[in-house]
């Protein structure tokens, strides 16, 4: 072996590091190493009802129109930042008040980061109740903010006094309420929620992702607690593929949550598609409305199936039991039917599948698969 090169210094000479210090296992934080990436399973093939995602197309004319403009837009070119058209579009549409700032994301998944990262102190805390969202818990941990979850009850309902106590003790600097919760589909009561904002010590973000299902907002109110966001997304109303979360709030709190927003993070044709098809808004509530009577319908037929505990939904999924949801979800994949199981996720929620609503040809079919599949 060559002896090391006398450089004509005192220093000591640092052998080179190895390969295996090299490698993600010996640099990634042990947190990370720890998680698993975000489920999205293939749907090549499949009838796709895991992801709450609206089953309907634009009409042709509309979809027609909106390519032939796409094609004039100059990509070359970086989007404008501050979006002015689709934030007045958003503003129009979902009655956003004058005095409250916009924030825009690529997705509310991109929001979520943006308001935890600006609010992760050291030592900060934020709250949930839960099972819920799993975003709030994941960008939490990967922000170094310290999460507290608050079990709902066992048939999913809001247990006020129990959040209110992990409150006080807990002193979070950000709440996060799903308002309807998702995975369990139900809509908290608003008093419920009103109190939570007004003794909560930090902000409040009210996740209304299922608003136009639900047809329950606190857009209205922000104007009444200034520690309010209300936080959404247009993916459930069709338009998934996009990418595009906007929430309302104070000017001020807007202001600081720009700071941390990437630049250019919402591009050029997703914004244009948004302010356009918002435009049309009318043909999305269409298609809400069809959904949430072809819901109603599938939870009647749902609870009629043996072995099926289905609990009532205020979004555009519902949230069924069945007695093995590993063995029942194994088996709708074998038939084409792709769900969402939960199983192992919460303890509440055990053996529990969600499914999206569907067209009614999907949701006959997913219906007959899992009546097979039981």
């Amino acid at each position: 072996m060559r002896a090391p090169r006398n450089t004509g210094s005192d220093e000591p000479v640092v052998n080179a590091p190895g390969p295996k210090s090299k490698l993600p296992g010996n640099l990634v934080r042990e947190e990370i190493l720890a998680l698993k990436a975000y489920p999205v399973a293939s749907a090549s093939g499949m009838i796709k009802l895991d992801a709450m995602e609206n089953p309907y197309r634009l009409p042709e004319a509309l979809r027609e129109e909106v390519a032939r403009t796409v094609s004039t837009l100059p990509i070359n070119r970086y989007p404008d930042p501050t979006a002015p058209e689709l934030k007045a579009r958003l503003r129009e549409v979902f009655d956003i008040p004058e005095a409250c700032g916009i924030l825009l994301g690529n997705g509310s998944d991109e929001i979520i980061q943006i308001v935890i990262q600006a609010l992760a102190r050291p030592g900060a805390t934020l709250l949930a109740p839960e099972p819920s969202f799993v975003m709030y818990r994941t960008n939490a941990l990967l922000a170094g903010v310290r999460y507290v979850g608050v079990p709902l009850a066992p048939d999913f309902t809001l247990d006020l006094g129990r959040v209110l106590a992990a409150m006080r003790e807990a002193r979070p600097a950000l709440v996060f309420v799903a308002y309807p919760n998702n995975p369990t589909g139900n809509l908290f009561p608003e008093d419920a929620v009103a109190r939570i904002i007004e003794e909560a010590p930090g902000l409040v973000v009210v996740d209304e992702a299922y608003h136009v299902f639900a047809g329950r907002t606190f857009m209205h109110r922000l104007r009444e607690f200034p520690n309010l966001m209300v936080m959404r997304t247009v993916s459930k109303l069709g338009l998934a593929g996009i990418r595009l979360g906007y929430a309302a709030a104070s000017a001020e709190w807007i202001a600081e949550f720009d700071k941390v927003r990437p630049p250019y993070n919402v591009n050029m044709i997703t914004q244009f598609v948004a302010e356009r098809v918002l435009g049309r808004v009318a043909v999305l509530e269409k298609q809400a409305e069809a959904i949430k009577t072809e819901r109603e319908s599938l939870f009647g037929r749902l609870r009629d199936l043996n072995g099926v505990e289905a609990f009532p939904s205020d979004a555009n999924f519902i949230l069924v039991r069945v007695p093995d949801a590993d063995a029942v979800s194994g088996r709708l994949r074998e038939r084409r039917v792709l769900i969402r199981n939960f199983h192992g996720s919460h303890p509440l929620l055990a053996n529990c599948l969600r499914l999206t609503v569907g067209t009614p040809g999907e949701n006959a079919l997913m219906l007959d698969a899992l009546s097979g599949s039981l």
